[in-house]
């Protein structure tokens, strides 16, 4: 079976042991994975594989639902809900791609299609769910925009109720010849939102409205890494004080120390 540039998805909860003894009385003896796909080949859709938590080793994987090109998943907080960006260029008759939910069956793992919608832009590629579970962030890589998809109760998604189109180029104009959006952040406080764009060499802040399903520009609205990094991803550290910016072209990573107050 071919995987292509999967995202793993563990199933276990983390267990937070001090002694060896209790972890290995605690921890899961196996747990689920779930791989994402490009599904222009042999792949059919989303994968699931069970892992032996103590030796890492993988069964065989299952197709557990069909989908378009469900290149990243991401996990809702309440374990129950699925989401994967289909990474396509049109869908549904309509030049964008989309986002797709799934409810997790816990007896044995597999995926019940709830609904997809217009991701508001071409080639979603990387997709956050804030902390509450209730809106999903979604990052347009061909399009190069940012929206939000509220979450309802079931687990499907509403429409696109926030979206932000990013504009310009970058230095390089064979990759950089306009905005390609990665990536898709809230932060630890969840009032901010952050955007890495690899075409313009920009980190995009917004404001964060929860309960509006809004994104919307912050003051300054980005920072900027060197010329021809192409950003890609991000990562803050545990403190929340500072944000690592993976740069895919330079092959650096960028370091900047955010005020979270004010999401700067």
């Amino acid at each position: 079976m071919i995987v292509n540039r999967a995202l793993l998805l563990v199933m276990a909860l983390t267990v937070g042991c001090h002694e060896a003894a209790q972890i290995a009385a605690e921890t899961p003896a196996s747990c689920r994975v779930y791989f994402g796909t490009f599904t222009n080949k042999k792949s059919k859709g989303i994968y699931m594989a069970s892992m032996d938590a103590r030796t890492g080793r993988l069964g065989e994987p299952q197709l557990v639902a069909e989908a378009p090109s469900p290149s990243f998943l991401a996990l809702n907080p309440n374990r129950r809900f699925i989401y994967a960006c289909n990474e396509v260029e049109s869908i549904d008759g309509k030049k964008q791609g989309a986002v797709s939910a799934f409810s997790i069956d816990d007896a044995s793992g597999r995926l019940t299609f709830l609904g997809r919608q217009p991701s508001a832009g071409a080639g979603p590629t990387h997709l956050w769910i804030d902390s509450t579970g209730k809106n999903v962030l979604v990052a347009n890589y061909s399009g190069g925009s940012v929206a939000v998809l509220p979450v309802r109760s079931d687990g499907a998604l509403d429409p696109p109720s926030s979206v932000d189109q990013h504009w310009g180029k970058g230095a390089d104009p064979a990759r950089q010849g306009g905005p390609h959006a990665h990536s898709a952040y809230t932060d630890p406080s969840n009032l901010f939102a952050l955007s890495c764009d690899l075409g313009l060499d920009k980190v995009f802040v917004y404001r964060f409205d929860l309960a509006a399903h809004t994104i919307v520009p912050n003051d300054p609205p980005f920072a900027e890494v060197q010329p021809g990094s192409g950003p890609r991803h991000l990562a803050f550290a545990p403190t929340g004080k500072f944000v690592y910016v993976l740069n895919e072209m330079a092959c650096t990573v960028t370091v900047f120390s955010y005020g979270e107050r004010r999401g700067r």
